[in-house]
């Protein structure tokens, strides 16, 4: 990449010699022709000179294409352009046009310049994707360590992560800790931080302390390379837009040249100086070239593909970053997505005993099981207290665990072990799993234990609503209260629960079957095991992807962290990239059809309509790179 970024430099830096260099002797051309009185073939030579520095490209392409049968591109009418020009001198009556001829050359290569600059500016916003690859892994083997190409290096394998250093390939730590920057993946500037048994994704930067890595990916199928792969590929699936503006330059280069070639003979077959409308023809032909629409808007989607990148969002292809801009309804999976995904306790309600003991008791009578619930009450009071004696622990398939804590029986349940106990349990207001404990048989309390809601999602679902999308949905195997109150928190407009997977599927077909005509469904999936509903979706979006094949391979729209907030940020992103691309085909339209206009009358000039096709194209080109920011 670094090569191929020094060759656009090194290009750029010519075609701006060449440009220079054309304008020094188009100058001097002018003065000597005002200032001699040449012969108009000796004033044709000096013109020349300047004419083939700036042209001879575009000369040699068009030359190349008319060769291969697919001459009628900007390249050709160009060439007739400005060849109809330098001859138009000649004929009786007419005035020399050749300075014309020669500026309207120059600066169809100052636009063909902005547009490499531009595309340059798009490509290397997507590259910086490269540069999460680095060229080397500190491979230890046998206590020593190598500098190897990470493409030698194999699942097993075991890397160093010096701090500074990006990781090279996808793995788990085995030793170290450290703060890793993941904002090339993620668009995140918080820094992560991880230790042993931790997975670390290529591309991310290792900022404190060395790392020992158990490399678990082979270079080709690490997250910095599939993600590279992805949006390298963007540009393969075209959008509508894009489909049309190509369809359409094929027809409309054909219909423009034979247009010209009417303007020129019908007038004067009627007794119209030939002259006069050869002139018209020309200035037909060069206001016609449709240079404008053909690269700004190609280009416009490559930069909002290339900005949406840098905020961690990767779109597939144009077509998806279409279809983005039109969603008017977005469904949430709630697990992972719009939740955590992780139980916390996030209530305790005492009623014999202080909030902490509740507490205490319910971990430890719970510190030797695995499940989930024990796990956050466990994580909730950590074992502290070396003094307590946890005696005789007996699990109560379906219902709880009991134990003799230091002499007294402590039961740890649902409703079911409260009533084999005989303690008088009472039920709770809050949603969520509710675990009761009871002491020698007598009720104590309850903690309520649920799946925390993300920070984000609210703002997220605001944000999507003020963005103008009339349905936030959301979609749960969970129960009834847990679904209900998670909806109500975020402002949801309609949440369905119990649902397995096929249900997802169908609840999606039947939303966006009732939609609003025109406007589109995206489903927000964590990617793993949504891959049906991403892919039955009309916009899929995988978030929380760093790392996950399943939802790079499923989604049309890839959000590398797990922050819901970003799919608004998609969805302005897309809306403001058409609105560009929109901007630049009606610009360059309206323009080029007023100096069509006024070339019919008589009253343009090869200036206007140098303006119309090269001016017009500039323009576009420095409002397409808008897309980029």
């Amino acid at each position: 990449m670094a090569h191929e970024n020094h060759h656009e430099e090194g290009g750029a830096k010519e075609s701006i010699i060449r440009i220079a260099v054309s304008a020094v002797l188009l100058t001097v051309a002018i003065v000597i022709t005002k200032k001699l009185n040449l012969p108009l073939w000796q004033q044709l030579l000096v013109f020349l000179v300047p004419y083939f520095v700036s042209g001879w490209d575009t000369l040699k392409e068009a030359a190349e294409g008319l060769a291969h049968g697919d001459a009628l591109d900007e390249n050709f009418l160009m060439t007739v352009a400005t060849l109809g020009a330098l001859g138009i001198g000649f004929l009786p009556d007419a005035e020399p046009q050749f300075a014309e001829a020669v500026f309207v050359m120059l600066f169809f290569q100052v636009g063909e310049l902005f547009e490499g600059i531009a595309e340059g500016n798009s490509r290397r916003s997507i590259a910086h994707l490269m540069d999460l690859r680095p060229d080397c892994a500190n491979l230890e083997k046998d206590g020593a360590v190598s500098v190897v190409d990470p493409s030698t290096v194999v699942p097993g394998d075991v890397i160093l992560v010096k701090p500074g250093e990006k990781i090279p390939l996808d793995g788990v730590v085995l030793h170290g800790s450290s703060s890793l920057d993941t904002k090339a993946l993620t668009g995140e500037s918080m820094p992560r931080g991880v230790g042993p048994e931790d997975e670390v994704f290529s591309g991310c930067v290792n900022l404190s302390g060395p790392l020992r890595i158990r490399v678990t990916k082979p270079f080709g199928e690490s997250t910095a390379s599939r993600i590279l792969e992805l949006v390298e590929h963007a540009a393969d699936n075209k959008s509508r837009s894009e489909g049309f503006i190509t369809r359409f330059a094929q027809v409309y280069t054909p219909i423009v040249v034979g247009a010209a070639v009417l303007i020129a003979v019908i007038p004067v077959l009627l007794g119209a100086p030939f002259a006069t409308w050869l002139y018209r023809a020309l200035l037909f032909l060069v206001v016609s070239c449709p240079c404008a629409l053909v690269i700004s808007v190609p280009l416009s989607f490559f930069g909002g593909i290339g900005g949406a990148s840098r905020k961690g969002i990767l779109f597939k292809g144009s077509n998806y970053l279409e279809a983005m801009s039109k969603v008017g309804t977005v469904v949430f999976d709630k697990t992972g997505t719009l939740t955590r995904g992780v139980f916390e306790v996030t209530a305790v309600h005492p009623e014999l005993i202080e909030e902490k003991e509740l507490l205490h008791l319910a971990a430890h009578v719970e510190r030797y099981s695995v499940h989930p619930i024990a796990a956050s009450l466990k994580a909730a009071y950590p074992d502290e207290d070396d003094d307590c004696s946890v005696e005789d622990i007996h699990e109560v398939a379906g219902k709880g665990v009991t134990a003799q804590v230091n002499g007294r029986r402590v039961c740890v349940g649902n409703s079911a072990m409260m009533e084999l106990e005989g303690a008088a349990w009472h039920p709770c207001h809050k949603s969520g799993t509710i675990v009761h404990v009871s002491i020698d048989g007598t009720y104590a309390g309850h903690i309520v234990v649920s799946d925390v809601v993300k920070k984000e999602s609210a703002p997220a679902v605001a944000a999507l609503k003020a963005a103008g999308v009339s349905r936030t949905v959301m979609l749960t195997g969970d129960h009834e209260e847990v679904a209900s109150a998670v909806a109500q928190e975020l402002g949801l407009d309609a949440w369905y629960f119990g649902l397995l997977p096929d249900g997802k599927v169908a609840r999606v077909e039947e939303l966006s079957a009732s939609g609003t005509k025109g406007r589109l469904l995206a489903f927000v999936g964590d990617g793993i095991n949504d891959a049906p509903v991403l892919a039955g979706a009309d916009v899929g979006i995988a978030m929380g992807a760093m790392g996950s094949d399943a939802a790079i391979e499923a989604a049309d729209v890839v959000l590398m962290d797990d922050n819901p907030g970003k799919v608004a940020a998609a969805i302005s992103i897309a809306r403001r990239t058409l609105r560009i691309a929109s901007e630049n085909t009606w610009f360059a339209i309206g323009v080029k059809l007023l100096v069509l206009a006024l070339a019919a009358l008589g009253l343009a000039t090869m200036w206007m309509a140098v303006f119309a096709d090269v001016g017009v194209t500039v323009l576009a080109v420095l409002n397409a790179m808008r897309a980029l920011r």
